[in-house]
């Protein structure tokens, strides 16, 4: 197997007496999009700032293309970064701000304006060359700010959060844009959200980060069926959570509530009598008996919200309660609140969290 583009191996990073990185590893192949992804302050922006070069690590080293980069200068590692907060020059042109990087290193007028050229045409642009910042929308200028980053060529594109700052529908397109450009340059790019939803619509992986270290990395897939921790099938998609007793641990067997199930697979090396935190999602789940649904539980309809396509049907189960959505047929009413119901699974959708 080829060595990895960009390799952060055992990083930490300390402020004082507070460590807010520790021993974070990851390998990204060429050409590869990953994000960190996490709530605030869990050392993803931190890491990000690391392999930039603003931060130095207390510990570890960061190897982009077989070289060690870990004490450069920015200047010196060939890397671009497009900050939440936009960063443009207020008192240069669209067009200055895009080229300013090109003419810093020395680059020709005439091809600084081929590039520049080149830039707002494919962050779809080209009429906005002469505007100033004030005059453009935050989209528009985030839009530039990304421009800017990889006129240069960087071997490297660095994200810090580029879209909380911008409403819903401009994020959803930006992000869209931000991945069709990157697949279109080949760059390898490392992208910080605590937007789950973000994370899991762009990016080949993930690194879900959790107090300073990677809980677990992997494609959006298996970070959303397969989460390895209780805080990565807590932090990533909707999920219920329900408190279940191991009866019989050679075939699986658990008690919920005062009702039985039999999971697929092993417990986690649990045994009789030991109490697990068991995890379905929304989507696994139906109200009622349905084919290839090998487990189910009854309880009672605690809540029903009707969202126009959809019917949110949430499912009291002893202690727990258990969310659904099924889609609204006009033919056939939704449950009312009291309603004995039946929920059916499959056994193999039961996550066993740690």
């Amino acid at each position: 197997m080829a060595d990895p583009f960009l390799s952060i191996q055992h990083v930490r990073k300390s402020f004082g007496a507070t460590t807010v990185v520790e021993d974070f590893n990851l390998d990204v192949e060429r050409g590869e999009f990953v994000s960190f992804l996490g709530p605030s302050g869990c050392g993803k922006t931190t890491v990000l700032r690391m392999v930039a070069g603003f931060e130095e690590p207390s510990a570890g080293k960061i190897v982009v293309g077989g070289k060690d980069i870990t004490r450069l200068k920015p200047n010196q590692r060939n890397v671009g970064m497009v900050f939440q907060a936009y960063a443009l020059f207020p008192n240069l042109t669209v067009a200055q701000n895009i080229g300013f990087g090109l003419k810093v290193a020395g680059m020709p007028r005439a091809d600084i304006d081929a590039r520049v050229a080149e830039m707002l045409d494919m962050i779809k642009l080209p009429q906005m060359a002469d505007r100033y910042p004030y005059q453009l929308s935050g989209g528009q200028q985030q839009r530039i700010a990304l421009g800017r980053a990889i006129a240069p060529k960087p071997k490297l594109l660095l994200l810090d959060e580029p879209l909380s700052a911008l409403d819903a529908k401009v994020r959803v397109s930006l992000r869209e844009e931000i991945r069709s450009i990157q697949k279109k340059l080949g760059i390898t790019t490392i992208f910080v959200t605590h937007d789950q939803e973000e994370a899991l619509s762009i990016s080949d992986r993930i690194a879900v980060m959790y107090g300073g270290k990677a809980e677990q990395v992997g494609t959006p897939f298996e970070i959303y069926n397969r989460p390895a921790t209780k805080f990565v099938a807590n932090f990533v998609g909707t999920l219920n959570v329900l408190e279940g007793k191991v009866t019989d641990a050679a075939s699986g067997k658990v008690q919920v509530n005062t009702q039985e199930v039999e999971l697929k697979g092993k417990l986690n090396g649990s045994k009789s009598g030991d109490m697990l935190s068991l995890a379905l999602r929304p989507e696994a789940i139906s109200l009622g008996r349905q084919p290839g649904r090998d487990a189910s539980l009854t309880g009672e309809i605690s809540e029903v919200h009707f969202l126009g396509s959809v019917i949110r049907v949430r499912v009291g189960i002893g202690g727990n309660i258990v969310s659904l959505d099924t889609f609204n047929n006009s033919a056939t009413p939704p449950p009312a609140v009291g309603e004995k119901a039946e929920i059916s699974f499959s056994s193999s959708d039961m996550l066993v969290l740690h």
